[in-house]
C-alpha cells in the first residue's frame, strides 16, 4: 500500500521493454541516435510545435533550471507560488543555473497564480537599477496540491505576464495528470494558452528517468543545448532517454498510464469522504492532502502503508485528532490496492497481505 510518491512507482513493462531493445549494438552518442530523434519528434507532434526546440533531460530539477536558465537573466525575479517545486525543492538550482536570478515566491490558494497575485508583482519589480528586473512566470500543472489550472486560468496568467514583457514557464511534472483531466490537447494546455516554455514529465509517470525541455521559440534551441551541456545534463548514452520518452508516447501510453493514477485517486478520494474525511483541497489529479484521524493513521502505518504526514506527532495525542497527510496514486496503483487502504482505515480486519492487482 504505496501512497507516497509517483516518484515510488515502478516503471512501466513496456518502457523496460523499449529500454532492452535499446540495449542492443551499439548507437551514437549525445543524443545523435535514432531513439532520441523519434522521442523529439513524437514530443513535436504531441504539442502540435514542428519547430519547438526538444531537449531531454534525466530529472524534473534539470528541466525546469534549464527551461527557467534560458528564459531568465541573472539579474531577473522569477515569479512563482509559495508552494512551487522550484521555490521548495530544488535547492536553489533556478537561481544555480540561471547565474543568479531571484525566485520571487507569491501566495496562491490552491498552489494557482492569479493575475490578482501576480499582477503587482510585475508591476514592483524593474522599477529601477536597485531592484530585480521582470523575469519569468513559472506555474505548475498540475499543482502540488493536487488542483489543476483550467485553460481560462493558464490563459489570465499568460496575459497577465504578457503585459509586463514577462514570458511563461510551465513546470509539467505531473504534465500527463493534469491533460487527461482537462480532456484537453497538449498545446491547448500550452503554448495554444500563451506559454513560452515546458518541463515536459515523465518520471512520475512511469517512465526510469526522463523529462523534456520543450521550448516554442526554436532560436532558443542552442541556447538549452549549451546550457544542458555546461551543466553536465547531456548523457552520452542518450538512447536510454530517448526510448523510454518513445516508448511513453507510443500508442498513447502516457495518456493511459495517467487516467490509470487519475482514476486510482478518485477512488481512494471517494472512499475517505465516506468515512468522513474530506480533502484539504480538491483534488484534480492524482494527489490528495486529507486530514485523517490519529488512530486511522496508526492503523494504516501498522498495516504497512507508505505515504508522508505532514502534521503529528503520529504516537502520541488524542486518537480523534485530524492530522493532515499526502497520498498520491501511481499508474500502477490498482483497485486492490485501494480498497485494502480504506479497508484498514475503517477499522476492518484485513489479512496480512493480498495478492497484486
Amino acid at each position: 500500500m504505496n501512497f507516497a510518491s509517483d516518484n515510488a512507482g515502478p516503471v512501466h513493462p513496456r518502457v523496460m521493454s523499449a529500454l532492452i531493445d535499446a540495449n542492443e549494438g551499439h548507437a551514437p552518442a549525445y543524443g545523435t541516435d535514432r531513439w532520441t530523434r523519434d522521442a523529439v519528434e513524437r514530443i513535436r507532434d504531441v504539442f502540435e510545435a514542428p519547430e519547438a526546440a526538444v531537449h531531454l533531460v534525466a530529472t524534473g530539477t534539470a528541466a525546469n533550471a534549464l527551461a527557467l536558465a534560458t528564459l531568465a537573466r541573472p539579474w531577473d525575479a522569477i515569479f512563482c507560488t509559495e508552494m512551487a517545486h522550484i521555490q521548495e525543492d530544488e535547492c536553489n538550482a533556478p537561481e544555480a543555473f540561471s547565474g543568479g536570478a531571484k525566485l520571487i515566491a507569491l501566495p496562491a490558494p490552491e498552489a494557482k497564480l492569479t493575475p490578482a497575485t501576480l499582477r503587482p508583482a510585475l508591476e514592483f519589480a524593474g522599477g529601477s537599477v536597485h531592484q530585480a528586473q521582470r523575469g519569468p512566470v513559472s506555474i505548475t500543472q498540475a499543482t502540488e496540491k493536487g488542483t489543476v489550472y483550467a485553460l481560462d486560468e493558464i490563459r489570465a496568467v499568460t496575459a497577465t505576464a504578457r503585459e509586463f514583457g514577462a514570458k511563461v514557464h510551465l513546470d509539467g511534472a505531473r504534465f500527463a495528470n493534469a491533460l487527461v483531466a482537462l480532456d484537453c490537447s497538449a498545446a491547448e494546455m500550452t503554448w495554444k494558452a500563451g506559454v513560452d516554455a515546458v518541463s515536459f514529465g515523465g518520471t512520475k509517470n512511469g517512465l526510469m528517468g526522463v523529462e523534456a525541455v520543450v521550448v516554442f521559440d526554436p532560436s532558443l534551441s542552442r541556447e538549452v543545448e549549451l546550457r544542458r551541456k555546461r551543466a553536465a545534463h547531456l548523457f552520452s548514452k542518450q538512447r536510454y532517454l530517448g526510448a523510454q520518452m518513445a516508448a511513453y508516447l507510443t500508442d498513447g501510453l502516457w495518456l493511459e498510464m495517467a487516467r490509470a493514477s487519475n482514476s486510482a485517486l478518485s477512488l481512494l478520494v471517494e472512499g475517505l469522504r465516506a468515512l468522513g474525511c474530506d480533502p484539504a483541497w480538491e483534488p484534480q489529479a492524482n494527489l490528495v492532502f486529507v486530514r485523517l484521524p490519529r488512530a486511522m493513521h496508526q492503523r494504516l502505518r501498522a498495516a504497512g502503508a507508505a505515504y508522508h504526514l505532514w502534521e503529528g506527532p503520529l504516537e502520541q495525542g488524542d486518537p480523534d485528532e485530524p492530522l493532515l497527510c499526502r497520498l498520491v496514486c501511481d499508474w500502477s496503483v490498482g483497485t486492490g490496492t485501494v480498497d485494502r487502504f480504506l479497508a484498514v482505515a475503517a477499522g476492518e480486519r484485513v489479512p496480512a497481505s493480498v495478492p497484486p492487482c
